[in-house]
């Protein structure tokens, strides 16, 4: 009994180690799923490709208010690398897209040929629609390589649902051009790039549902919200379309404003002038009052002087007295006679 008891014992030691020992190999497998997870799923989701030179440069529609794929581009055109510029942009408002916004900054970058960069409006909700809009013109413009710039979470996705679409021709490369919102190497200690892990790994995997069956496009398959314009065809449209009798009343009030500035600068010139004028009679004037009693105070006394010389004088001589004139006494006239008066009868 005591054989069978120790037997026993033995087998569920045996057991309760070998469960142990599975327990910890799944453990460890899970800590390497959750390393992997961690560390390696952020780059399974770029696609960092390298070139030398590329034909066309399209900047797809998504990018942040600091226009980060504009600049790449951009600094690719400048530098050589890159020949032509596809600018993709939604609708935004009514008749307008974010294509027109994007073009005009991106020719404020520098000075490239108006006719190298391209207005690629759309109406499309997603990166799939945008490929329908985009590869027949691609297409029919005979285009080889094509750079594909997009959020670096979403790189290889994108490239995957272009070249599906597209075929054997265009040959599509992607770039991750480093933007802070996504960092694959750590993009779990950053809340925006986690948000751009979950949101890329939803997307690629929603994208092999959507492109599953799907049909190779062609040059006539033209999906066009609008049609795709160079910048400068885009410039003269916009010059055709001036309303030139709604831009009068605005010519008028920007003249009045510039005439009431030029007369606002005027009468401050003006007043300047007064009170340095004003100044400058205030300054002068002790120096005339000075000079003028300088002037004047010799001359007042000399008069003063002679004045008192002759009351001294007039005071000092003898009174001469003048002789007085008798009083002739006038001749009285003679009495009149009396006439007698006649006797009364």
């Amino acid at each position: 009994m005591s054989k069978i008891l120790k037997s026993d014992k033995f087998d569920s030691r045996k057991k309760k180690n070998l469960n142990l020992g599975i327990a910890f190999l799944i453990l460890l497998a899970i800590a390497i799923v959750i390393y992997v997870l961690f560390e390696k799923s952020g780059h399974w989701l770029v696609a960092d490709d390298n070139f030398d030179h590329v034909k066309w440069v399209a900047v797809l529609d998504g990018q942040t208010a600091d226009l980060e794929r504009s600049d790449y581009a951009a600094n690719l055109v400048k530098e050589g690398i890159a020949d032509s510029v596809l600018l993709l942009g939604r609708r935004v408002y009514r008749d307008r897209s974010n294509t027109e916004f994007y073009a005009e900054d991106f020719m404020r970058l520098g000075t490239f040929d108006s006719n190298a960069v391209f207005l690629v409006p759309h109406n499309d909700p997603s990166t799939i629609s945008e490929a329908y809009s985009l590869i027949p013109w691609l297409k029919k413009h005979n285009a080889d390589t094509v750079l594909l710039l997009t959020n670096a979470a979403s790189t290889y996705r994108v490239k995957r649902i272009f070249q599906k679409l597209s075929g054997k021709s265009p040959i599509y490369v992607t770039k991750d051009i480093h933007h802070v919102t996504y960092n694959p190497k750590n993009w779990y200690n950053n809340r925006e790039s986690r948000k751009d892990w979950l949101r890329g790994w939803a997307a690629l995997f929603a994208s092999y549902i959507d492109t599953f069956n799907a049909d190779t496009l062609e040059a006539g398959d033209s999906t066009y919200y609008k049609p795709i314009r160079s910048y400068a065809e885009y410039k003269r449209e916009i010059r055709s379309n001036v309303n030139l009798q709604k831009l009068l009343p605005k010519i008028e009030d920007k003249i009045r404003n510039e005439s009431a500035k030029e007369a606002a600068k005027d009468a401050a010139k003006e007043a300047v002038k007064d009170s340095t004028n004003s100044a400058k009679e205030k300054a002068s004037e002790p120096a005339k009052e000075t000079a003028k009693t300088a002037t004047k105070e010799p001359v007042k006394e000399a008069p003063k002087e002679a004045s008192k010389d002759k009351s001294a004088n007039a005071s000092k001589a003898p009174v001469k007295t003048q002789p007085q004139t008798p009083v002739k006494a006038q001749p009285q006239a003679p009495a009149k006679a009396k006439t007698p008066t006649p006797p009364k009868k």
